[in-house]
Formats: structure tokens, C-alpha cells, sequence
């Protein structure tokens, strides 16, 4: 059983440490980064858990991502990926976007690997923290989950299903608060923003198919789904993170 208010408190935790410790992490502030990039890898080997920083160059100082991974098996038929991306928007802290989401990240990796003595799965879980997703990197060569991707890509990385961890602190409860891209707002989604989005594209409607599954089994987290056709291409506004890389 996951402990609920442990695991809040240590959201909250990293939350604090990514946001008022550290605070902006942009390109602005290269060393900032860097102590994100520390802080993540610090995480991983504190629990036992393989990680390794991907470095790569840009401007006049290195950045990296973090790769962590979770086997349950020597020899695992499935592997996914469950990425998001650690900098933040020039200016800003990025508490929402997307400190919320490494924290997300960092502890479902925690829940993940206190199963593996507990039982037997056949997959493995890579945990990747990608720097450099915000502008001006955003959509260019030097965007990390675009560097990790050309690399995957190049080794022929396994990849079974890629969740893109994005946003996902932030709830608004006043009706009408949730606005839509078009033609979205036609299509009955709810009115304020108290739920989980789980956006895919079609080759992958499997598997956001079976992520609706899973979260619709949770009453107290309302969940919506989206299966957009041609990469998303149509509705830019869902290509707007590290997933438009993969």
C-alpha cells in the first residue's frame, strides 16, 4: 500500500527544494540547472537505483539529462519510459511547469522500486529528466528529449510507451476556469480543470487506452482522454512538451 501523506509530503519536499531552494532553472542560470541535474541524480543513487547523466554541450557550458532504470527482470520484454523535463521558463521558478512533474517522476520511481523484491514483472521503467524542453532551446537540436531521442533512435532503444509527465500540479475548480484549443471546447470535456489529461497519438491509442483504464480506477482522480490523429500536427497545442521528440 502506498503511504497517501508520506508520499504528499515528500512531493512537497521536492517541490520546495526545485522551486525556493534552487528556484529558476533556465538557460539563464546554467548553474541552477546544474544543481537540478545534481539533485535528481542524488535521488536515484540514495535509493540504489542505476542512473547516469547523458551530457551534451550547449552554448558555452554543459547541461545533460538523467537516465534512472528499474528492472524487475534480467531479460525484460517491455520497456517504457517515463520522462520530464526539469528547466523552467526564463523568470520563473516553474513550480506547475514542471517541478510538479519531477516530483511526480521521482516518486513513482520510489514506489516502482520498493515492488521489485515484491514481484515478479517482466518490463523495465527508464526514468529520463530532460533538461532544455523551455525556449529558446524549445523545438531545436539542443532540446534534451530531442538529444536523447536522436540517440534511442540511433541504438535502436526498445521503447514500448512513453509517458510525458507535463503540468500536472495545477487544479482549478471554478466552472468555466478549464479553457480548450479548438475544437476541443465542443467536444464535452469538463469545464474546470480538477482532472488528468492523457493525451496520445493514434499508434499509441493501445496505450493511452489502457493508461484510462488504470486511472479510472482511481474515483477520487478524474481522468479524460484524447487520441489525436497525424502526431498531433493538427492540434499544435498538444505537441508542446518533450513527447513531440519520441
Amino acid at each position: 500500500m502506498i503511504d497517501m501523506e508520506k508520499t504528499s509530503e515528500r512531493l512537497q519536499d521536492h517541490l520546495r527544494m526545485l522551486t525556493q531552494t534552487i528556484g529558476e532553472r533556465s538557460v539563464l542560470l546554467p548553474k541552477n540547472l546544474k544543481k537540478t541535474q545534481e539533485y535528481i541524480e542524488k535521488f536515484y543513487q540514495d535509493m540504489d537505483i542505476p542512473v547516469h547523466c547523458e551530457s551534451y554541450p550547449y552554448r558555452n557550458y554543459t547541461v545533460a539529462n538523467v537516465v534512472a532504470e528499474i528492472s524487475f527482470c534480467d531479460t525484460p520484454k517491455k520497456h517504457f519510459l517515463l520522462g520530464a523535463h526539469y528547466d523552467s521558463v526564463a523568470g520563473t521558478v516553474g513550480a506547475d511547469d514542471n517541478a510538479s512533474a519531477i516530483a511526480v517522476q521521482l516518486e513513482t520511481a520510489r514506489q516502482l522500486n520498493a515492488l521489485k523484491d515484491n514481484r515478479e514483472l517482466d518490463l523495465a521503467v527508464k526514468f529520463v529528466s530532460f533538461t532544455l524542453e523551455e525556449p529558446p532551446a524549445f523545438g531545436t537540436r539542443h532540446m534534451g528529449s530531442r538529444v536523447y531521442a536522436k540517440k534511442a533512435w540511433k541504438e535502436k532503444e526498445q521503447i514500448d510507451g512513453m509517458i510525458c509527465l507535463e503540468m500536472v500540479g495545477y487544479t482549478c475548480h471554478d466552472p468555466g476556469c478549464q479553457n480548450y484549443p479548438f475544437p476541443l471546447m465542443f467536444l464535452g470535456y469538463p469545464k474546470q480543470g480538477d482532472f488528468i489529461g492523457i493525451v496520445g497519438n493514434l499508434s499509441s491509442k493501445g496505450f493511452t487506452e489502457g493508461l484510462y483504464r488504470a486511472f479510472c480506477e482511481n474515483p477520487d482522480l478524474p481522468v479524460v482522454k484524447l487520441t489525436v490523429p497525424l502526431g498531433g500536427y493538427l492540434l499544435p497545442s498538444v505537441r508542446l512538451s518533450d513527447h513531440s521528440s519520441l
